[in-house]
This record gives C-alpha cells, sequence and structure tokens, in this order.
C-alpha cells in the first residue's frame, strides 16, 4: 500500500525541510512547496492526502490557498501552520474550512497526532461515500429492471413518496420484487443512515409474533428469561417493512395501529409504553379490501398502512421488461456458477416473453439459475428449457367473446375466465389451476383480487405437490 501524499507549503526552506523529514521519518510522502502558487501548481497535477500550510506567506497566502482548494478540491483536508497563534486566526482559518491548525514554533508529536487524526477522519469519509454509492448501486430505483411503463409509473411515484414520512403499502403478487422496491424507498429516504429492519407477518407463528414485532420483558411469559427488544424497536429512526401484512392476526392489528397513531410502542409484559419513531412500509399479496369485507383486517388500519398505496405490476403485465431481466439473471448465472462462456442465443427470448410467470421475477431467476446449470454445451438450446417454456400454449378463441366497438374490460375477461375455469372443474382450485397453467396460490391471489365468492369454489379440492408446468417460485 502505497504511503499518503502530503504536500507541504512553507516559504522558510529551513522549515520545509524539517517537516518533510519529520513526515518521512513517520512513514509518509511528501513534496515540498515553496509558496502557493507552487502548491496550486502540483494540486492541480495530483491531489494530495493532505495540505500542511503556512498561513502567512507572500504572493498567494495560505487562507488564500485555502479557499480555493476548499471550492476545487474539498475532498482535500488542509492543516495550517502559524507564528500568529492568536484566537482570532485559528477560528477565521476553522471557518473558513481548515479542518485543523498547528502554532510555530511546531511540536513534532502533536505534527504527528494532528496528521494521523486527519487522514484517519478522511479515510472514513471515503469509506462511507463509497458505501453509499454502493447503497444506491444495490437498493436505488435504477436497481429495479425494466423500462415498461407499468414499472416506470410504480417507481416515479415510488420516489417521490420516499422523500416524505407517510406509510407506503405496497401491492403485488408473490415474487414481483416487493422488498427490493421497500429498500429501495428506506435508501432513498431522509431515513437512509437509519435501519431498514423486515419482518414477514406470515413466516412467524401466530403466538411467538407478538414478542418478535414489539418485545417483551423479563418474566412476561414462560420462556422470557430476558428482555428483549422487538423489530419495532430495531428500526426506532428507520423504517420497519412489514411483510405479508395481510397474514396478522387482528388482536396484533390493533396494537400496531396505537403504534402508528401515538408512535407508543408497547412491549409484551411492559406497565408502560416506549415512544419511538419509525417509519412504516407494509406490503402484502392478499386483496385487503375484500378481507375488510370479511372482517379479517381492520379497515382503520387499512387507511393508515395505504397513505400512499403502490401497485407493483405482475411480471404478466410487463412482457416488454422479460428480455433485460432474462439478460440481468443469466450473466449473473453464468458467473456465479463459473460458466463465462455459456452463450444465450437472442432467438430463444420469445420463449420467456410467451410465458405468463405466474411466480413472476422469482420464479423468472430460478428458472435462468437452472438453466445455467443443466445446459450441456456452451450454448443453450431449445431442448435445455424447461417443458413449459418448449410446448407451444393453445389460443384463447374458445373463450368466443364478441369484441364490441366501445372496448372491453381485461380485468372482466379475466374474471369470467376464472369463473368457467372454476366452474368447469366444480370450484376445486388445484384443478382449475393446471388448466389455467397457474399456480393455486396463484389462482388464489386472483379470486381473492376478483371478489369471487363460494358459489364457485364450492366443490372439494386438495393441495398437490407443484410440478415443473405450474410450480412456481412463491
Amino acid at each position: 500500500m502505497n504511503p499518503a501524499r502530503i504536500l507541504v507549503v512553507d516559504d522558510d526552506e529551513n522549515l520545509r525541510w524539517v517537516l518533510q523529514t519529520q513526515l518521512e521519518d513517520m512513514g509518509y510522502a511528501v513534496q515540498p512547496a515553496g509558496d502557493g502558487l507552487q502548491a496550486v501548481e502540483a494540486i492541480e497535477q495530483e491531489p494530495p492526502a493532505l495540505v500542511l500550510s503556512d498561513l502567512k506567506m507572500p504572493g498567494l497566502s495560505g487562507m488564500e490557498l485555502l479557499d480555493k482548494i476548499r471550492s476545487e478540491y474539498p475532498e482535500v483536508p488542509v492543516v495550517l501552520m502559524t507564528a500568529f497563534g492568536t484566537i482570532q486566526s485559528a477560528v477565521q482559518a476553522m471557518r473558513a474550512g481548515a479542518y485543523d491548525y498547528l502554532t510555530k514554533p511546531i511540536d513534532y508529536e502533536e505534527l504527528g497526532l494532528v496528521v494521523s487524526r486527519v487522514l484517519e477522519h478522511f479515510r472514513l469519509v471515503k469509506e462511507v461515500r463509497s458505501l453509499r454509492a454502493s447503497l444506491d448501486r444495490k437498493y436505488g430505483f435504477e436497481n429495479i429492471i425494466g423500462n415498461s411503463e407499468a414499472l416506470l409509473s410504480v417507481l416515479d411515484t415510488a420516489a417521490r413518496a420516499a422523500q416524505s414520512e407517510s406509510t407506503i403499502l405496497i401491492h403485488a403478487e408473490t415474487g414481483t420484487g416487493k422488498e427490493l422496491l421497500a429498500r429501495a424507498i428506506h435508501f432513498n429516504s431522509r431515513r437512509r443512515e437509519k435501519p431498514f429492519i423486515t419482518i414477514n407477518c406470515g413466516a412467524i407463528p401466530r403466538e411467538l409474533l407478538e414478542s418478535e414485532l414489539f418485545g417483551h420483558v423479563k418474566g412476561s411469559f414462560t420462556g422470557a428469561v430476558g428482555h428483549k427488544a422487538g423489530k419495532v424497536e430495531l428500526a426506532n429512526r428507520g423504517t420497519l417493512f412489514l411483510d405479508e401484512i395481510g397474514e396478522m392476526p387482528g388482536e396484533l392489528q390493533v396494537k400496531l395501529l396505537r403504534l402508528i397513531q401515538q408512535g407508543e410502542l408497547e412491549k409484551v409484559g411492559a406497565t408502560s409504553p416506549l415512544k419511538v419513531d419509525v417509519r412504516f412500509v407494509a406490503a402484502t399479496h392478499r386483496n385487503l379490501r375484500a378481507m375488510i369485507e370479511d372482517g379479517t383486517f381492520r379497515e382503520d388500519l387499512y387507511y393508515r398502512l395505504a397513505v400512499i398505496p403502490l401497485e407493483l405490476p405482475p411480471l404478466r403485465d410487463r412482457v416488454e421488461d422479460v428480455p433485460e431481466l432474462v439478460e440481468h439473471f443469466f450473466l449473473r448465472m453464468r458467473e456465479k456458477q463459473g460458466r463465462p462462456n455459456l452463450i444465450l442465443p437472442p432467438a430463444l427470448l420469445t420463449r420467456f416473453q410467451d410465458y405468463r410467470w405466474p411466480g413472476n421475477i422469482r420464479e423468472l431467476e430460478n428458472v435462468i439459475e437452472r438453466i445455467v446449470v443443466l445446459s450441456r454445451g456452451d450454448e443453450i438450446t431449445l431442448a435445455d428449457l424447461p417443458d413449459f417454456l418448449r410446448r407451444e400454449r393453445p389460443a384463447v378463441d374458445m373463450l368466443q367473446l364478441d369484441l364490441p366497438a366501445g372496448g372491453i374490460s381485461l380485468e372482466s375477461v379475466e374474471k369470467e375466465l376464472l369463473i368457467r375455469a372454476l366452474d368447469k372443474f366444480n370450484g376445486n382450485q388445484t384443478h382449475a389451476a393446471k388448466y389455467l397453467d397457474i399456480s393455486r396460490k396463484a389462482l388464489i391471489y386472483r379470486i381473492e383480487k376478483h371478489g369471487i365468492r363460494k358459489k364457485a369454489t364450492e366443490g372439494p379440492d386438495e393441495e398437490e405437490p407443484d410440478t415443473p408446468g405450474n410450480s412456481q417460485v412463491r
């Protein structure tokens, strides 16, 4: 690792030599300059890690040099030296942007401490900037791949909403990237330096969810051997992402509503509330309005969460984004699996566009990984694709729809198709899902979405193991 380069600026040749000797003995590389103009030339050729400059020099003074560096090279720290070590000159230098100052005669032990402190501080600043840039690349909206109008409209709203403190409710099917969107919102908000905490309300047993979310105090229940901070407390001053909020039990919905309204956290077993400052982003694949009608989701909580509602489109509604996504995942998986010479012919992309991807982006990513792992040669062929991408789908003219001159609602067509498929199999969801070539969960999502009630779903039903044709990544 190259030593840090320090530019020493002083019109006193003897002092320059002494400073150079002392700093080189400390392990630094030193470049001397006899006045401010020479210093400017040196900085223009290559900015140093630190400028150590006399305050009073003929021509361009130390203060004028400081002003120029602060305006043109703000990443270069400046430490000024002065024989006029008055409070006034020190304060003026610090206000003008000097990181620190030293008084003459120079105490070389103090010199070493100051230089070390300045370089360490600016090293950390650069690391933070690098990390922030990395976060922007990883979690920024630009990392959400696609240029379809359906997606860009959502991202535009999300980007503007990120700057606010309002709660956000993301509605989307499983596998569309709800958490990725939530992270982008957080890392583009004023809370970006604070925690982003996630909790999946559907992945934690009901009896444990309250403690996991709100925390508990020692002795509040059997097994509570110590105090525990919940997800809400961990997210204080940051963002809490409540994934699958529709799975939250009713009794916890009441506590969450109070938390959002009052900003007060009630731990399990606690005798007094705790003030917290949390921004909430929730997400669900379920139809919360239908759940409100059924009495399984609180209406007042819904309106507290849905201050800014976002509808993340499924992959089938952004078909034009599929080639870019395929290319993105293919390059990533090719590197991950150590197959840099593998080729995906453009002619095969239509196969990916023709499929409806019920499991959305997550399913697409997993399918690409499977293809990269299992392909036989250095070029992917039709035979390397899964069966459901190879086979030709029949046309849907079986619906025998008359297209009226005034237009037709695609939502109504989808609802009618669902009802017909369910009627065909006496309400059996598994068989209807197979017939429509979607997963059973995707079918249930659409049933809830369109509010299709029991009359079409009264028949017997059973779970089934997923098959390549309709297994979807959840």
